[in-house]
């Protein structure tokens, strides 16, 4: 048993109410003819004037024209004719008699439904009664051997007939659609006022023959316009219904254009059922692996869930949902009638049509949805820890960042740095496995102890940081801090073993300047105090600080040690990781403090920046790199060397002129000078320092991105500097055995690369494992402690020349048989001069 909507059983009872008035209407209409027709005394008339109009009522009902509306039929018949000549032949209840007997003729041979012959019947009786009185009412008497009625009773009886039938007809249509009045009487209302003046002059022609006693051979030419307003009508009519029917496809068509699977389905539900004049539209999507049915009616969706099918028997028509080749199958497409019924060809041309358009939609919504949920995934992949979930370093640097740029109003921010005790005692003792489990543990308390808004994350190993906000005072920082830290208190269960997990925080309030590298210093310098003091928290105090110190004191310094030389330079070499030969160098400034020692740039580099000194620190670093550079090609080792640019020298006009005055000097070809970059400018530095790259790029000096991947979008800054090399930060390298994250990401910045002819270079290779990792990802060359560490340039030139395994300028045993490998010249310049692929 199909089950029926509640709207469906309303519509049921008002139909059959409207019926019921009509048909009680009809009896009490009905008597009162017969009542007339007895007091009286009304004559039996001719018998083969009811024949006729017996038989020309069966051929006016047998042929109509047909509007089908869900499972019914209803149409306009030229049932007017024999009714108007009729009532002037003959008496008024004969006619009825006549007409009704027809038209139950037509019923039976159709095997029409009851209750509607019973709702024809009774209009009938309604509208030739209302008819006849009127007849009677202009004085017009029938007869059969001397009719009497004139052209203005004709057509005023005429009017009423129309009027009656209308009022009877259009509020049960409009009902039986779940429409308005107003909307069914409009529906061609042209092509019904054309036939029903056809019908009128037609009848005036017969009854004027038949009145003025001429041949009754001018009848013969009734049939044929009768017949050519038949035809006029049917095909305006269906010319009309295609027309709107196209329409009404091509407006359904374009609102199935949308990504919204939801979407897609809900209108095509709904607006089927007025594409087809269908009773209820279903959508099944189990053929295509999911569970989901929708359903829809006149009066929307009604049901959007798992199946099965509600529709599957006589009264439904079902399609599938395939396209054209067949390639895709979505589902099936289910038309329900409530009642059995036959498509025309138009109408089931119509149907595969927009089966075919819905199938389109379906997989368009489907691609877009898995391509949306693969991009979140990756999105939500490059932001977590793969091993506790948590946010990594990037999430968390991108959101500290946030607050640095002012874009949030998350009032006083700091970072608390959490670093376990004793950690590598439980990897040594019950394994990695046991290890992983204690991390999971602690970052689900971390999470759960956090206050909204707070971001907790892993940084790797069994250090973690969560960034506070939301604080109303510093001083809530400490109290914030010392919460999280006991919920690790508790102990917890690992092997079957209770393990107490201890942890030390470092606490450090958000700087004015620095940004996340200065809070992550700050942070780091108080835990360590923590540790030291054996305390649980620290807060970073500047008066603590040592290095802090030291920077300012250094500021002092920078014009002696300029004037003095006392910056120098070590270099890196970068090496092939297939074929363990040296490819380049790159250069790293040292200051040789009479005090301190060796400083590295982390110590001085900022200091040196927010001076005075920076064109002439980084003349020296120049100079001396393609002094080494021309020394080493002396030799026999012609290696191009790089050399780290501040944005700062960039934002100088003279500091190009400079570059090539010193390449010029030491007689260095531009393109064996690299300049490294740094991926964290910022989009309003890259469009200030372009002007300045453009002019380096044109004399053949080349480009790379340092850091690749801890900055700003890459896409972003590549869109404005086209670089020669990228250089993945050793952050992701140290990590790339172990996590599919860092893995991901230079998998991805190796495709990148090679799709726009770049080089790709890892810094921080420290192990022969993480060698064959880069190497297997596509990674050719790389630096680090695994090869060397950075040295003088005199020694520089003596590790080349030593070599390693009987082979000079090389400093690691090849990955692979010489033999099997072809090897790719190491500079190669596109048309354009401007890109480097060695």
């Amino acid at each position: 048993m199909q089950k029926r909507s509640s709207n469906d059983d309303a519509t049921d009872r008002q139909l059959q109410l409207l019926i019921g008035l009509v048909v009680v209407l009809a009896i009490g209409v009905a008597a009162l003819d017969v009542l007339h027709a007895v007091t009286t005394r009304t004559a039996i008339p001719n018998p083969p004037a009811l024949i006729l109009i017996y038989a020309f009522s069966v051929i006016s009902y047998r042929f109509k024209i047909e509007i089908r509306i869900r499972s019914s039929h209803n149409g306009s018949t030229w049932g007017d004719v024999p009714i108007m000549v009729g009532l002037v032949l003959v008496p008024m209840p004969w006619v009825v008699l006549c007409v009704i007997a027809g038209m139950a003729t037509v019923r039976i041979i159709n095997r029409a439904d009851p209750l509607k012959s019973i709702f024809a019947i009774a209009k009938e009786v309604l509208v030739i009664s209302a008819t006849g009185a009127t007849f009677l009412v202009l004085g017009t008497r029938p007869g059969v051997d001397h009719p009497n009625a004139s052209v203005l009773a004709v057509t005023v009886a005429y009017l009423v007939l129309w009027l009656v039938d209308d009022l009877v007809f259009h509020p049960v249509i409009a009902v039986a659609s779940r429409s308005t009045i107003g909307k069914v009487f409009r529906n061609d209302l042209g092509g019904r006022v054309f036939v029903r003046l056809a019908t009128l002059a037609t009848v005036i022609y017969i009854i004027e023959v038949l009145v003025s006693g001429t041949s009754l051979f001018l009848l013969a030419f009734v049939p044929v316009l009768v017949g050519c307003a038949h035809l006029w009508r049917l095909r305006r009519l269906r010319t009309h219904q295609e027309r709107d029917s196209w329409r009404q496809l091509a407006d359904t068509t374009d609102e199935l254009s949308s990504v919204d699977l939801n979407q897609v389905l809900h209108i095509a539900a709904a607006q089927g059922t007025k594409l087809f004049s269908a009773g209820e539209v279903e959508i099944d999507l189990t053929a295509s692996g999911v569970d989901r049915v929708v359903r829809a009616g006149l009066d929307g969706v009604s049901y959007d869930g798992p199946g099965p099918r509600k529709f599957d028997g006589e009264s439904s028509i079902t399609t599938e949902l395939e396209t054209r080749d067949r390639s895709y199958h979505a589902g099936v497409l289910v038309l329900d009638f409530d009642g059995k019924i036959k498509l025309t060809e138009f109408e089931q041309y119509k149907l595969k049509t927009f089966a075919s358009a819905l199938c389109t939609a379906i997989r368009n919504a489907a691609a877009y949805a898995e391509l949306r949920r693969i991009s979140e995934q990756n999105a939500y992949d490059a932001a977590h820890d793969p091993l506790t979930g948590l946010a990594n370093r990037r999430e968390l640097y991108e959101r500290a960042d946030e607050y640095f740029a002012g874009r949030t109003e998350d009032g006083v921010v700091a970072l608390l740095l959490i670093d376990l005790n004793h950690f590598k005692e439980v990897n040594d003792t019950l394994g990695h496995a046991a290890g992983d489990a204690v991390l999971r543990e602690v970052a689900r308390r971390l999470d759960d102890a956090a206050a909204p808004g707070d971001l907790v994350a892993r940084l790797g190993g069994d250090e973690f940081a969560v960034l506070l906000v939301n604080l109303l005072t510093p001083a809530l920082a400490t109290h914030r801090a010392e919460q999280m830290l006991s919920a690790l208190e508790t102990t917890l269960e690992v092997e079957g073993m209770q393990i107490t997990v201890e942890a030390a925080g470092g606490i450090a309030l958000a700087p004015g300047s620095g940004g996340i590298n200065e809070l992550m210093r700050r942070a780091d310098v108080a835990m360590y105090q923590a540790k030291r003091a054996g305390q649980q928290t620290a807060t970073y105090a500047h008066a603590q600080d040592t290095a802090d110190v030291e920077r300012l004191m250094l500021g002092g310094e920078l014009q002696r040690a300029v004037a003095k030389h006392e910056f120098v330079v070590d270099f890196q070499p970068i090496v092939d990781l297939g074929s363990g030969e040296v490819i380049a160098a790159e250069a790293l400034a040292r200051w040789q403090h009479p005090e301190y020692g060796y400083l590295t740039p982390m110590q001085f580099l900022e200091t040196v920046e927010r001076s005075g000194q920076l064109p002439a620190f980084a003349d020296a670093v120049l100079d001396q790199a393609l002094a080494a550079s021309g020394g080493w090609r002396e030799a026999g080792f012609d290696l191009p060397v790089a050399v780290n640019v501040s944005p700062r020298s960039l934002l100088d006009p003279r500091f190009p002129a400079t570059v090539l005055t010193r390449l010029a000097r030491h007689d260095v070809a531009p393109e064996r000078l690299v300049l490294e970059l740094a991926e964290t400018l910022t989009i309003s530095q890259l469009d200030t320092v372009g002007r300045a790259l453009d002019e380096l790029r044109e004399a053949g000096v080349r480009l790379a991105l340092d850091d690749f991947g801890t900055g700003v979008s890459p896409l972003s800054v590549l869109s404005h500097i086209p670089v020669n090399q990228l250089k993945i930060d050793r952050v992701f390298v140290t990590s790339v055995e172990t996590s599919s994250e860092a893995a991901a990401v230079i998998r991805s910045t190796v495709d990148l690369a090679r799709s726009l002819h770049l080089t790709v270079i890892a810094e921080g290779v420290e192990s022969e494992p993480q060698r064959l990792a880069l190497w297997e990802l596509g990674c050719v060359a790389g630096q680090g402690h695994l090869f060397a560490r950075p040295m003088a340039s005199a020694r520089m030139l003596a590790t080349l020349q030593r070599g390693s395994g009987g082979r000079p300028g090389a400093l690691a045993a090849a990955m692979h048989d010489a033999g099997a490998v072809v090897r790719m010249p190491r500079r190669r310049r596109s048309s354009g001069g401007g890109r480097s692929a060695g």
